[in-house]
Order: structure tokens, then C-alpha cells, then sequence
């Protein structure tokens, strides 16, 4: 079950345990909600997009002018729908020069399996880092389903950030990809008989956009 440590990154900054305490809490309305994860998604975005590439350029400064670095390439970010979609706005802060792809996801209620509706992607997204983002990782299915049609679609920088996650989806999720690195808020006790997070922070979807 460890194996999964090797590309893992657990935060461990006070700030982001403060907000994710808040956000697994049942008083927290959606408002508030909805801005945590884009604040959770913006304070990770920082140690996940750290390897970006730079370039320096010219630019007139007050005194004089200056060779400085700006970025060198754009990255695209992959929410997996609909709960991604909250992290989306937080990694923009960051860059708003970020595209956005869309991968609709559900799990099937039978096979538990992960069933697509919707792929959608930049024409250039292949050409650099793809971060893809879902706010809770239980089985690990839907990410894994995700990151493999990134990958069937050229991708090959593909990094992986929730907000909570459970050990099996995180053993689960490593093995099958284990060239991506993954970006977790909190680490979770474990998935219940019905492969839901304890204690997890209900469905974040539904909190997010105040839907039941």
C-alpha cells in the first residue's frame, strides 16, 4: 500500500490544513464551500507547477532595463466534471494564460466502473504540462480513466491534484500511472463498504454547486 509514496505530495502547510478542515466540515455552506477549493487549488498550484519551464526577455524596468524570466510555456488544466470544475478558477489565479480541457466522467452504480460523456481538449494540450484536477480521489477509477485518454490523446506531462484522497484510490491510481506525480491536500482514513471517503467531505460536487 505504500508504493504509492514515492511520487506522492501531501501538504503539510498550516494554511491549507486550516482551509481543508473547514471544507470537510457539514456547517460550511456552498459559498464558502465553492471558495476554499478555489483557494486550496491556488495555494497546491504553487509546488505543482514549480517545474514550469521560463524564459528571459527584455523589459524596461523604472531605472533601467532588465533581462528577467517570464513562462515559457502554458500549461492546461483537465478537470474531471463536475466537481473539478471548483478547482479550475484557483490554478487560473496562477497563470491566466492556462487552458482549459473537460473530461466527463461517472461511475456506474453497478460495475462502480468509470463511464465517460465528455472529452474535450485544447488543440495544443500534448505540447505541455496537463494538471488534472478532481477534488476527492476514492477508488481512484475516474482518475485513472481521465489520465489514460490524456495520455491515448499525446499527452505526456500529466500531473494529478485533488484535495483529499483515500489510500486505496491513491495505491490504485500510482500503480497504474506511476509516472505521474500526484498532489493531495489531506490523506484520508480509508474508503467505507460503499468506496466512499472516511471521513472524507461529502460529495463535492454537490457542495460546490448546492445541488443533492
Amino acid at each position: 500500500m505504500e508504493a504509492y509514496l514515492s511520487n506522492l505530495t501531501v501538504f503539510n502547510h498550516p494554511l491549507i490544513k486550516h482551509k481543508v478542515s473547514h471544507l470537510c466540515d457539514v456547517n460550511t455552506g456552498t459559498k464558502e464551500f465553492s471558495e476554499l477549493v478555489k483557494e486550496l487549488a491556488m495555494l497546491m498550484g504553487y509546488e505543482a507547477l514549480k517545474e514550469l519551464k521560463t524564459k528571459d526577455v527584455e523589459i524596461q524596468a523604472p531605472l533601467q532595463k532588465i533581462i528577467t524570466p517570464v513562462l515559457a510555456e502554458d500549461f492546461t488544466i483537465v478537470p474531471i466534471l463536475r466537481a473539478g470544475l471548483g478547482m479550475v478558477d484557483g490554478l487560473r489565479e496562477l497563470s491566466p494564460t492556462a487552458k482549459v480541457g473537460h473530461i466527463g466522467l461517472y461511475r456506474d452504480e453497478e460495475t462502480l466502473k468509470p463511464m465517460t460523456y465528455c472529452f474535450k481538449l485544447p488543440v495544443d494540450t500534448a505540447d505541455g504540462p496537463v494538471v488534472v484536477v478532481d477534488p476527492a480521489l476514492a477508488t481512484g477509477g475516474s482518475a485513472d480513466a481521465a489520465i489514460q485518454f490524456l495520455k491515448d490523446a499525446g499527452c505526456k506531462n500529466i500531473k494529478f491534484m485533488c484535495i483529499i484522497a483515500a489510500p486505496e484510490g491513491l495505491d490504485a491510481l500510482t500503480t497504474a500511472h506511476p509516472d505521474v506525480q500526484v498532489y493531495c491536500a489531506a490523506l484520508d482514513e480509508k474508503l467505507d463498504e460503499n468506496k466512499y471517503i472516511l471521513p472524507g467531505l461529502g460529495d463535492a460536487g454537490d457542495r460546490i454547486f448546492g445541488t443533492k
